[in-house]
């Protein structure tokens, strides 16, 4: 090896180290930030046992009315309980190892690409969610362009691989075993300028889609809640509808405490239920689909954010006439409304 071969080696392998040495700030927060969410649901309290408050399923259930390509996984999952548990339990504990595999900078480049993969997963099924502030998709898109930044940078100094590769210096001469830990790699100028330009699309398209955050007009689905109601019929003495919740804080339910039924025809009311009376709701009357369930409360009927349920409320001594048609309408606590016309009267 010629000296100006050495010393080009010796350059690059200082600047691949200086790299790293500057993104040792982001490696460890988003380290953390992984690693948190396996402490938090197993060391801190039991969020994956779904008998409990607080299940990470009913988390998982929120992403699902707005979820941006993958909402048929979502559903799937909610509708087979038992692989849900299963699947929030790996999700999980792979949260966890690459939480601490990137903290200590083990494998650095291949747990990156799994903080891009999970934070690609984040943005794509909640990116939509927050409250006061772009919440789920700050994560998401953020995580994505930090896991491509510690791809590019390795673990540098202060990492195990570097502990490694000095321990056993004929293995890191091996150039393949680099792409998967730390040290050099030839990557060329272009790859970054493309990773990073279609890292940035990702950003502005998921920001316009979720919030209309590039061009308006702005909105965001996790203020007010939105109840979509469908199937609403009569049949006998029952009325029988679906409402999935659809939009709205994913930490606060939708108080229901009016269902009503107009006769259109005439302009009266011929089925009343305030909030006391959907508190009383048998368990019988509601047929809940996923893990978060529509329920009866201390005041109200409580829908939380994507709960989808099948209600049956029994009208007594109603009377019906086929040839009137009629509307059914949702009284949430807020004031909002929402009506649908009544399908079939039998």
């Amino acid at each position: 090896m010629t000296t100006d071969t050495v010393e080009k080696t010796q350059t690059t392998g200082r600047q691949f180290d200086t790299a790293a040495l500057f993104a040792l700030p982001v490696r460890l927060v988003i380290g953390w930030t992984y690693f948190s969410a396996f402490w938090r649901r197993v060391g801190i309290d039991d969020k994956l046992d779904p008998n409990v408050p607080g299940y990470v399923g009913e988390k998982f259930n929120h992403f699902l009315p707005n979820a941006l390509g993958i909402g048929p996984i979502i559903e799937h999952l909610l509708t087979h309980p038992g692989l849900l548990a299963v699947a929030m339990t790996v999700f999980t504990i792979v949260e966890g190892i690459v939480g601490i595999c990137v903290i200590l900078g083990l494998f650095t480049r291949v747990t990156s690409l799994a903080v891009l993969g999970l934070a690609f997963g984040i943005l794509l099924s909640a990116g939509w969610l927050g409250t006061t502030c772009l919440d789920e998709w700050q994560i998401g898109i953020l995580g994505v362009a930090s896991g491509f930044m510690l791809f590019l940078s390795g673990g540098g100094r202060y990492s195990m691989d570097r502990v490694l590769s000095s321990r056993y210096p004929r293995l890191a001469q091996r150039k393949w075993l680099s792409w998967l830990t730390s040290g050099e790699v030839d990557i060329k100028a272009p790859a970054v300028l493309t990773g990073s330009i279609v890292v940035l699309a990702l950003a502005l398209f998921t920001n316009q889609h979720f919030h209309g955050g590039v061009y308006g007009p702005l909105h965001n689905k996790s203020v007010a809640p939105e109840i979509e109601v469908s199937d609403a019929r009569v049949a006998g003495n029952s009325l029988h509808f679906q409402l999935y919740r659809t939009q709205g804080a994913d930490v606060y339910g939708s108080f229901l405490i009016g269902v009503s039924v107009l006769d259109d025809t005439t302009g009266d009311t011929v089925v009343q239920l305030d909030g006391a009376q959907l508190s009383r709701l048998p368990e019988a009357a509601i047929t809940n689909r996923y893990v978060a369930k529509v329920k009866p409360g201390a005041h109200s009927l409580i829908v939380p954010l994507g709960a989808k349920a099948q209600l049956t409320i029994d009208t007594g001594s109603t009377r019906w006439n086929a040839a009137h048609s009629y509307s059914l309408v949702l009284t949430d606590i807020s004031g909002a409304t929402w009506k649908r016309a009544i399908e079939t009267v039998s």
